[in-house]
């Protein structure tokens, strides 16, 4: 019988999403399948702490992980000698083997590139993206480059920076004759819809650009779309494939924190309620993005289908959320991948990248 791997899943994490992501580790360990891994939890408190949580995993998804009494602080090396945890207790330091990371941490450090950097040096095989793809996604403003850059079509965008404050006034005015109202401002680098506003005159847009500034230090401000939410799940390395398409009706006037998470009136549908061919054009741009941006492993990408037909991308997230209702894991069940089967593909692709045999 071949031996068990060992998979670190991290959660948590010192981002605005930390909630989300203890609901997706839950879930994902949950998900993977015990006959084929062994399972390490390490939790990262919203003050950054790292322990290994010893306890029962249903703890982890109301944050109660955090007071067991039995955690214990560890890190990991970025000195590829210790291949592994290094947990932190009364005896000294023990190191725990690790064969393969599953980090599930969204937006900051966990989707920008920096947990991937750590892993990177550490020669630690991952899921997901690398330090590159995922800072390039992270990142709107870098987004709409490459992408424009490469002929996938995008939002019309206006990019602000902190250090422009001072001419705000100069800076709105290059978005009103750009884009024109209403707008959409945003942090650069926020995932689950954190710090948007919806703007209709200068005025707010001033105000919106501030709260987003509240989360970042480099803001997009970009022209409103009308149509369709639409959301592809992929998967894969040098040969991914998309999901069917799937469609979101948010109860709110956008898709923001809230209507994801808290409102039960936004609904969701798999498959999209939209023509076929407009699908298998979602499917095909999907694809090219995820290969454009570096991706491998998993992302989740966003797009708009205007009332005329056309398809733009909005966004690519490179760990999306994995919890219960969340969309990725739900359109992969749709192509009739397990939740189980999910997990452990996500994890052989990890294994792959990083040239390791795991049968």
């Amino acid at each position: 019988m071949a031996k068990k791997l060992r998979v670190a899943v991290i959660f948590g994490g010192r981002s605005n999403e930390h909630d989300v992501s203890l609901v997706s580790a839950s879930h994902i360990i949950d998900s993977i399948p015990k006959d084929k891994y062994d399972i390490v939890m390490i939790g990262i408190t919203k003050k950054g702490h790292w322990f290994r949580f010893m306890g029962d995993p249903e703890m982890i998804k109301n944050g109660s992980w955090e007071g067991h009494p039995d955690n214990l602080p560890c890190v990991i090396s970025p000195d590829p000698i210790h291949k592994g945890v290094l947990t932190l207790g009364e005896d000294g330091v023990n190191k725990v083997r690790i064969d393969v990371v599953f980090p599930v941490i969204h937006g900051k450090n966990g989707e920008d590139g920096t947990i991937q950097g750590l892993l990177d040096l550490a020669e630690l095989p991952y899921v997901g993206c690398d330090l590159i793809s995922s800072a390039c996604c992270m990142d709107k403003s870098v987004t709409h480059t490459i992408l424009e850059q490469n002929g996938i079509r995008t939002a019309k965008w206006v990019t602000v920076l902190l250090s422009d404050s001072p001419m705000i006034e100069i800076k709105c005015v290059e978005c009103e004759q750009r884009l024109g109202y209403p707008m959409y401002v945003k942090p650069a680098n926020c995932g689950s819809s954190v710090g948007i506003s919806k703007v209709r005159n200068r005025e707010e847009l001033i105000k919106g650009i501030k709260f987003a500034f509240t989360h970042d230090k480099k803001v997009v401000v970009e022209e409103e779309i009308k149509g369709i939410e639409c959301e592809c799940a992929v998967m894969g390395n040098n040969e991914p494939f998309a999901s069917c398409i799937g469609e979101i009706s948010a109860a709110n006037e956008f898709y923001d924190y809230d209507a994801k998470y808290n409102n039960a009136e936004s609904k969701t549908y798999i498959p999209a309620r939209i023509p076929e061919d407009r699908a298998e054009i979602i499917r095909r741009e999907a694809v090219r993005g995820y290969k454009v941006l570096g991706c491998c492993g998993l992302a989740r990408v966003d797009f708009f289908l205007e009332e005329d037909g056309g398809v733009i991308l909005n966004e690519v997230n490179t760990m999306p959320g994995h919890t219960p209702i969340s969309m990725y894991p739900k359109l992969m069940e749709h192509e009739g991948i397990s939740f189980s089967d999910q997990e452990d593909r996500l994890i052989k692709l990890a294994l792959d990248r990083a040239g390791v045999d795991y049968e």
